[in-house]
């Protein structure tokens, strides 16, 4: 089981019209303590995002400055906000939005990438936004119980069909250790790195024995020689004559 973004979301979005004016966006913001606001269109469908940044850019920036034409493209589109009077001129577009069946691994990965601290969750059907998630509901998942998340892991084992004598599974304060002994060892491998993407799982630590190590090294064949080809020694030659 992958917790979704469903299971750690709040069901409230703070919203602004595409109209809404800086001093409408301050208020809000002030209002439900946040640092970033959602643009939607008349559809309530996600356009952008005002986040605090982008309105302390009045303050930073001067409205007009010389040598505009030799700025950056960076340089330019802060200008372009700090002039900005409305969330329209303000806002960050498009709108980086996530779904409820997002897992919250996508969800923060997305958040690390774009430096954010909070998305817009939309409905799939609709488009229209259902809630917000922030990155201190991620963290929430490290309070998942031990049992949860042993019952996880244990069913990996059955899941990859994991053959064995005395597979033991330990969970505490998120920390798995994994015991017992695999059949092969590409089955410890693979146990061990599934148990690892497990939500919840802080660290591992791999007990694991294998009775056949399958994932020895193996020398690649001798290449086909053809009548072009200057004469090479045969495998037997190799192997002193045996064949």
């Amino acid at each position: 089981m992958t917790v979704k973004v469903r299971d750690v979301m709040g069901k409230v979005a703070i919203t602004v019209p595409l109209d809404a004016s800086f001093a409408e966006l301050v208020a809000t913001m002030r209002r439900f303590d946040v640092g970033a606001v959602t643009v939607v269109d008349p559809d309530r469908r996600p356009v952008g995002v005002v986040t605090t940044d982008d309105v302390l850019l009045k303050e930073i920036r001067p409205r007009s400055a010389p040598g505009a034409l030799f700025e950056s493209r960076r340089r330019r589109g802060e200008n372009r906000k700090a002039a900005g009077t409305t969330a329209q001129k303000l806002m960050t577009s498009p709108a980086i939005t996530v779904t409820e069946d997002t897992s919250i691994r996508e969800a923060a990965r997305l958040m690390h990438a774009a430096h954010i601290k909070q998305l817009p969750v939309i409905n799939v059907l609709s488009g229209r936004v259902a809630g917000t998630v922030h990155q201190k509901d991620l963290i929430k998942v490290y309070t998942r119980p031990s049992a949860d998340i042993e019952r996880e892991v244990r069913r990996l084992i059955e899941v990859h069909e994991i053959t064995g004598e005395g597979l033991e599974v330990a969970v505490e304060a998120g920390v798995v250790t994994l015991t017992g002994q695999t059949l092969l060892r590409s089955q410890a491998a693979r146990l061990a790195a599934s148990a690892e993407t497990v939500d919840g799982v802080i660290a591992l630590v791999c007990d694991l024995t294998f009775l056949q190590d399958d994932q020895a090294s193996i020398s690649p064949p001798l290449p086909v020689t053809t009548p072009e080809d200057p004469p090479r020694t045969a495998p037997s030659e190799i192997a002193g004559g045996l064949r």
